[in-house]
């Protein structure tokens, strides 16, 4: 498919933000949509194009974590039949349907059904749609039933992203960064109930819900267990001294205070916090130099020296979060800081959009671990999809329906002026022109008319111009 073009007026800001947005372009469409062995890949039999997404230049296969956050940040709507077929590339056949694969990472597993729901609103595919409710249902009927402490009513299991060790304090982990990499290899981490998981199965819960609803189902039963969810998360997790939600509760009920950025961005995207909270937790927030960080502050392990690979270091998957989040909640300075920033890092490394960054200095740096310094990964894709959506739904504000596309952008002061030419949406092509500077749409028109939105069964060539104050 060909891919769309970004141009701004200034020429400082398109030598930076359309650069990097090249770049990022580049990294999905032709280093990382890549070839898949249907013998290996195609268990359902429900994968129908040639190509999928793969987690990076060091990760040859799609993972379920990698295929629903490239897909949910990017990959649907510049690579639709191939994010469709990276998603159901992590699924493997049952006797009653399609389930997501069985594997040791079990805790994150629900990130396939908010992958799956924006897929079904980008593309408006209706046979996905039915085919992905039924997965879900399945998904987390199963993860209630095993994973799910009544008592406080939260799910456990480690962080949504932490999968290895140096992502939590000691204990669980050693003093002294020893042993296992692997989160789960280590006691008690299998009890744990961290935001980011807590937070990402409210997110499922109410795309279970929107699903049902679009399919004429009902509705009850995942709104209800959203509603009770969140209700869980502010009575274990806020802290009101502080304004904002701590990291973790452990299995004897104490809480870790640490700021989890992809647990906060996760709590404002999936709603958990209301929009005074939301505010607060924003501004409250911890940013270093380079970013918003995996967790903060570093545990007492680590230092500016050798930072903790899932502790204080930038991860630009969780960047692009933090953006949406910041952008959703209107915070224009904090949407300005970090996508610029993360234009920054792509551009400083080559354009090649590595897997991990130094939070003070901007360089790759893979982190420590179990006692040795790690790699971080060349041309990882979910850092390239984390800038495309800082683009389409941070900068210019797409809002994905079923039924067409809103538009609520966030655009800085000197960002404005900026043209998206070229982009395929569904069975049209639409030529964006984005001026003024903002959080309000000030008028919408397509090919010339007013318009509150951009219909899903348009096809041929359109013209889109946004002006926002």
């Amino acid at each position: 498919m060909e891919a769309p073009g970004l141009r701004f007026e200034r020429p400082a800001v398109q030598a930076t933000l359309g650069a990097a947005y090249d770049k990022a372009l580049d990294n999905l469409l032709r280093i990382n949509t890549v070839p898949f062995d249907p013998a290996r890949y195609n268990r359902t039999g429900r994968m129908r194009g040639k190509t999928f997404v793969r987690a990076g230049g060091g990760y040859d296969q799609p993972w379920t974590r990698d295929a629903a956050i490239n897909s949910w940040n990017a990959a649907s709507l510049l690579e639709p039949e191939a994010a469709r077929d990276t998603l159901w590339a992590v699924t493997v056949p049952d006797p009653a349907g399609p389930v997501v694969q069985r594997d040791d990472q079990w805790w994150d597993k629900v990130v396939w059904i908010v992958g799956a729901w924006n897929h079904a609103r980008v593309t408006g595919d209706r046979a996905f749609l039915k085919d992905a409710y039924g997965v879900a249902g399945r998904l987390l009927r199963e993860m209630r039933a095993s994973r799910f402490e009544p008592k406080r009513g939260l799910f456990r299991g480690p962080s949504f992203f932490n999968d290895g060790i140096a992502g939590y304090p000691a204990p669980p982990a050693e003093t002294n960064d020893g042993g296992s990499s692997f989160v789960l290899d280590h006691s008690g981490t299998d009890r744990l109930m961290p935001l980011s998981t807590n937070a990402l199965y409210v997110g499922a819960y109410r795309a279970a819900a929107d699903m049902a609803r679009e399919l004429g189902q009902p509705d009850r039963e995942w709104t209800q267990a959203a509603g009770s969810l969140k209700a869980a998360i502010d009575r274990t997790l806020w802290m009101p001294t502080r304004g904002t939600y701590g990291y973790l509760v452990d299995g004897a009920g104490r809480l870790d205070s640490s700021q989890e950025g992809g647990g906060l961005a996760f709590a404002v995207l999936f709603d958990v916090a209301d929009a005074r909270r939301a505010r607060a937790i924003l501004q409250g927030a911890h940013v270093e130099p380079f970013g918003i960080t995996d967790v903060y502050p570093p545990f007492a392990r680590f230092s500016d020296e050798r930072p903790g690979r899932h502790n204080n270091v930038v991860w630009p998957m969780i960047q692009g979060m933090w953006a949406r989040a910041a952008a959703k909640a209107g915070d224009v300075a904090g949407f300005r800081r970090e996508t610029a920033g993360l234009a920054r890092l792509a551009l400083g490394s080559g354009g090649r959009f590595g897997e991990i960054y130094h939070a003070r200095t901007g360089v790759e740096d893979g982190g420590w671990q179990n006692g040795r310094h790690w790699d971080s990964a060349p041309n990882q894709t979910w850092s390239a999809t984390a800038y495309l959506s800082m683009v389409h739904e941070g900068l210019f504000g797409m809002r994905f329906e079923m039924q067409g596309l809103r538009f609520a952008p966030t655009v800085p002061q000197g960002w404005g002026g900026a043209t998206l030419t070229g982009l395929r949406y569904r069975n049209a092509t639409l030529d964006l022109r984005l001026s003024g500077a903002g959080t309000r749409v000030a008028s919408l028109r397509l090919d010339g008319r007013p318009a509150s939105r951009i219909p899903g069964d348009l096809t041929g060539l359109h013209r889109v111009e946004i002006a926002v104050r």
